[in-house]
């Protein structure tokens, strides 16, 4: 599998490792879409070693192919800190990578090897089943028969099942004891805004610190493909608030 490593000029301590996973509905996307991600954006303003999976795709390679691959990556981070020159790991991404990043936690707490300190799926494609926000959905980029098709193709021979393990689907999760703390954001009319609400309301309950913010919209990845509008910047701003509050146990501008 390849990776890509993005370092910091002058390293000259340990920073924080960010394993950042790529969105495309399980079926698209490359590693290179890290360069446009919040990961690269954290890792530009406080400092972090950031590692980027090209894991398998479906429907060539459906579940669990992605989250061994993203699981092997974060072994990877693990099991050569020293060499990469971190203290600690973050796991993010984007829609089927925040979904991935929801999943991978799950799976991480389950195995007991790896500790992960904080979790940012960002608009996480969770649910394989429709929700109040994912039926009839016509918002733009994503929608509900793409998303029909990006879970039918990962879901594999489990699609159409209705027990679907929730590293497959997080959606599917009854314990959330014990998962790391976790920030994200979602736009209210895009698919994912009531499984995304759900799933914070849920660590919550658990005793799990998790927030979530809801713009307004139907923009799927509207940080990404809209980087200059008020909205994602605000978003942007927001996350890295909440990066540091949890991460450096700072506040909103407070001084590292």
């Amino acid at each position: 599998m390849k990776i890509i490593v993005l370092f910091p000029d002058n390293q000259s301590e340990k920073l924080p490792g960010i394993l950042w996973i790529h969105g495309g509905g399980y079926t698209m996307g490359m590693a290179e879409m890290v360069y446009a991600s919040c990961g690269r954006m954290l890792a530009k303003k406080f400092g972090a070693v950031v590692v980027a999976p090209d894991y398998r795709l479906a429907p060539d390679n459906p579940y669990p192919a992605a989250l061994e691959d993203c699981y092997a990556a974060l072994k990877y981070m693990h099991d050569n800190m020293d060499a990469l020159g971190i203290d600690r790991l973050i796991v993010g991404g984007e829609s089927a990578g925040g979904g991935l990043t929801a999943a991978l936690c799950i799976y991480a707490r389950d195995k007991g090897e790896i500790s992960i300190d904080m979790q940012i799926p960002l608009y996480p494609m969770l649910d394989c089943f429709d929700t109040e926000s994912s039926k009839n959905n016509h918002g733009k980029v994503w929608n509900t028969a793409r998303n029909h098709h990006g879970w039918e193709k990962y879901l594999g021979e489990l699609s159409g099942k209705q027990d679907i393990p929730p590293y497959a689907s997080p959606a599917r999760e009854t314990n959330y004891t014990n998962l790391p703390p976790c920030y994200t954001f979602v736009c209210d009319g895009e698919p994912f805004c009531r499984e995304t609400v759900t799933y914070v309301r849920k660590l919550q309950e658990a005793g799990i610190k998790a927030a979530v913010d809801v713009y307004h919209g139907d923009l799927h990845s509207f940080d990404l493909l809209t980087p200059w509008t008020a909205k994602a910047r605000k978003a942007r701003k927001i996350l890295c608030d909440k990066y540091r509050e949890i991460i450096y146990n700072t506040p909103a501008g407070g001084s590292l």
